[in-house]
């Protein structure tokens, strides 16, 4: 039991669990936990670093580990949470969490405590100062109304944030950055993030339409493709470097939103074997866009903590490329042999992103604990 108190590793492992128990329609089924699918399904094998070491782990978090979430008072989080737009993410955690084995009532049986600080930040209608001060208020109540912060001083608590305004308002409380585990829809170490401690949560990908891709590349005819904004410095370069080429569909333009459905854009991830992920505003989002396509992601971001790093390799289904290399992009891509490729395409597709599909959105009884 002394290996679940090890505070950013087992928040780490119950994100993982948390992520995959609700299944999008199509998702493979089957019975008990993820860690059972992902051996019988030959995962282990193929894209984990260190199987045997990481299993007995897992499995013992599996049936032991516990997650208490502080009471609130408002009406953000008493309604089922909106999995669309700018706090999905977050809101398919909750989800998530209030379907899974893993939450308890009784704060003595718990091994983490999650402070539930977007139910402060989400209200419309009031500041950002508003917004951050209530959030401070309520994070300073808990701290004096229940005894478990003080034993570790926040060591063994977490918050979810994918919103600037959580960031900014948790910053005027003393330790709660420096102590307690943030999981972030943004993990670039520029934005107060501290790998090691904190965790990156993956990004969901709402119901499109096209379907997710299958092991087929016969129709993949374009090397590569991209297309966005130069709203970061590599992807300027990117554009400048490429966006004249042949080989490379680099396209300049509006990176439209999952929702919007431009078809042309998602065909292009269809069509492509390698799909250009560089460092800017929303990387995860291309990152989940590729994986749901089967295309497997080219990864060009130097401060960026990729999702379930510590168990999954994720060179074994993309290309992690620094920021440098990005003036030898097609040399890189046309030098992975075909069966390099094919092995990595494989491994790409036995990971469908996160989806929020209807089935998520009527669970109101369930939603409505957090």
């Amino acid at each position: 039991m002394k290996n679940l108190k090890r505070g950013g590793l087992a928040c780490f492992f119950v994100i993982v669990s948390i992520c995959f128990s609700i299944y999008p329609p199509g998702f493979p089924p089957f019975q008990g936990s993820f860690q059972a699918y992902a051996q019988e399904a030959g995962f282990f094998g193929e894209v984990f670093h260190v199987p045997e070491a990481f299993d007995p782990d897992y499995e013992e978090m599996e049936r032991k580990f516990k997650i208490f979430v502080y009471p609130h008072n408002t009406s953000s989080c008493s309604n089922p949470r909106t999995l669309d737009g700018e706090y999905g993410n977050e809101g398919l955690f909750y989800l998530n969490l209030n379907l899974s084995r893993f939450l308890t009532k009784d704060p003595e049986k718990a091994h983490l405590f999650l402070i539930p600080i977007s139910c402060h930040s989400l209200p419309a209608g009031r500041s950002e100062d508003e917004r951050a001060i209530a959030v401070e208020d309520f994070v300073k109540s808990l701290i004096s109304k229940y005894p478990y912060w003080n034993r570790t001083l926040g060591a063994d608590h977490f918050f979810v944030t994918c919103a600037d305004i959580n960031v900014t308002a948790t910053a005027r409380i003393a330790n709660l950055m420096k102590n307690s585990i943030k999981v972030m829809c943004t993990p670039c170490y520029n934005d107060e993030y501290v790998p090691h401690k904190d965790v990156s949560l993956p990004q969901r990908v709402p119901p499109l339409a096209l379907p997710p891709a299958a092991n087929n590349i016969t129709n993949r005819i374009t090397l590569a493709f991209w297309r966005g904004l130069n709203n970061s410095d590599i992807r300027q370069k990117l554009l400048e470097a490429w966006e004249s080429d042949l080989e490379l569909f680099i396209e300049r333009g509006r990176d439209p939103s999952i929702e919007e459905g431009d078809l042309v854009y998602h065909e292009a991830f269809n069509n492509s074997k390698y799909c250009i992920c560089p460092g800017g505003p929303e990387l995860d989002r291309t990152i989940a866009l590729a994986i749901h396509y089967g295309c497997v992601p080219v990864i060009m971001s130097d401060y960026y903590d990729l999702p379930f790093k510590d168990i999954l390799d994720w060179r074994k289904f993309s290309i992690i490329l620094e920021e440098s290399q990005v003036y030898y992009l097609r040399e890189h891509l046309v030098e992975i042999l075909e069966h390099e490729y094919r092995a990595m395409k494989t491994n790409t597709v036995m990971f469908p992103a996160p989806e929020s599909g209807p089935e998520a959105l009527s669970v109101e009884s369930s939603s409505s604990q957090i």
